[in-house]
């Protein structure tokens, strides 16, 4: 690859710069009106703007990404982490657009992408899950009663993407609603998905991750 376009913006945009660049690998930048002077945008050869400050109307529009890239002759698009990287949808696009994403392929996404059906696909294989909901749930008396049976205090999680995004959590059944409306606005402005569901809220984990590259 000689030019790559990251789709995402701050911190993991430049760590994914600064590494193409030891490459000798160019770059392309994206950025809304809002991030118009941003550091990734300086740092990179090229930057094109996809829209206004709303990430709904800039970094997760995949058409406007691979305009993006075909304008300026970039081979890849790398996704960072959050907004599309994990969209099946935008990963089809892209191979249709005959270009690469530098990520999982859409199938390993339309598993592993969405947190139900992650969990889905760890039912069938009897592995151990915290208490929850296996299904996104949109009624609040419905979700409240669910939190009751798993037990408080619980976490409200978003379907969709990662990094913290859509999460919240709730100690008592009286900030149940609110909080559960702040989960799905959040995961609606950062992934374009507002499902969510709930699982006991695990106070004292251990968090033990294997990364295998394949």
């Amino acid at each position: 690859m000689n030019k790559i376009l990251i789709a995402n913006r701050g911190e993991i945009a430049l760590r994914i710069m600064r590494s193409a660049k030891e490459m000798g690998i160019k770059t392309v930048a994206v950025f809304s009106e809002a991030d118009r002077n941003a550091l990734h945008v300086r740092y990179a050869d090229e930057a094109v703007c996809i829209g206004p400050a709303p990430s709904n109307q800039s970094y997760l529009v995949g058409s406007k990404i691979i305009d993006a890239c075909k304008r300026t002759g970039a081979e890849a698009i790398h996704p960072g982490y959050g907004f599309l990287s994990e969209n099946p949808a935008f990963a089809k696009e892209v191979k249709a657009a005959g270009l690469t994403l530098i990520g999982p392929t859409p199938e390993a996404m339309e598993i592993m992408g969405n947190k139900l059906s992650a969990k889905a696909a760890a039912l069938k294989y009897n592995i151990p899950m915290v208490p929850g909901t296996e299904e996104a749930i949109d009624n609040v008396d419905e979700a409240k009663n669910r939190a009751v049976e798993v037990g408080f205090p619980i976490l409200i999680k978003a379907a969709a993407g990662g990094g913290g995004k859509g999460m919240r959590i709730v100690e008592k059944v009286e900030d149940f609603e609110e909080q559960m409306q702040l989960a799905v606005s959040e995961a609606t402005s950062a992934f374009g998905d507002g499902a969510v569901f709930i699982e006991r809220y695990v106070t004292s984990p251990r968090h033990i991750e294997i990364q295998i590259l394949g």
